[in-house]
């Protein structure tokens, strides 16, 4: 299947996850469909390095990542109920009951750091590099729930929002000053809006 590129409008990579699925001209994608478009999505989230994904899809027995790709899509739509939930206001100590499953997947991490060159360094020193075991196809979902539990502990539930576009189902945090923004994209559903704004004041003078 042919997709458009991924959309990473959210200003949160959790959030960016939860519009992996999303409807940006007309017509829904889901870029989590199959096995080749989580790859793929997770390539341009830059989830994981490039030689490691090559690696798994190598590794993969027929069918697999598509039933990653599957456990990817439910993971989603858990986290969308959750933060549809929470949204809007600060998330207490109280909703830790909920996070049950992604602690859940948090647990079967396998991650080590060790000592690597450091990269663009001219003088050739070292640094302490954290990584994972890519033990299974399944792996490909912890960078995932790393990134959501990031969204939940570092992020203001205050300031998630949902795009105020017509039939757009897109999230984003608000990091505006002002907290004003609307859209998840403003040449898109700003756009739009403002057209249909622009016709329903021609349309009441006629």
């Amino acid at each position: 299947m042919d997709r458009p590129p991924a959309m990473f409008i959210a200003d949160s990579l959790g959030l960016d996850f939860l519009n992996s699925v999303a409807t940006p001209v007309d017509t829904p994608v889901d870029w989590l469909g199959d096995g080749d478009g989580l790859i793929d999505w997770m390539a341009q989230a830059r989830l994981v390095p490039a030689e490691e994904l090559d690696a798994v899809k190598a590794r993969a027995r027929p069918g697999e990542l598509d039933e990653v790709a599957g456990e990817a899509r439910a993971l989603r739509e858990w986290f969308r109920g959750f933060v549809r939930e929470h949204a809007g206001q600060p998330l207490g100590p109280a909703a830790l009951q909920e996070l049950g499953p992604l602690n859940n997947l948090l647990e079967q991490d396998e991650m080590f750091s060790r000592i690597e060159p450091r990269s663009g360094d001219s003088h050739h020193s070292l640094a302490l590099r954290t990584t994972r075991r890519w033990q299974s196809s399944r792996s490909l979902l912890l960078p995932i729930g790393e990134a959501m539990a990031k969204f939940v502990c570092e992020e203001d539930f205050s300031d998630v929002k949902a795009c105020e576009g017509h039939s757009c189902t897109m999230l984003f945090a608000d990091h505006t000053r002002r907290r004003a923004r609307r859209w998840c994209i403003m040449a898109v559903c700003g756009n739009r809006a403002k057209q249909a704004a622009h016709r329903s004041r021609l349309k009441s003078r006629q």
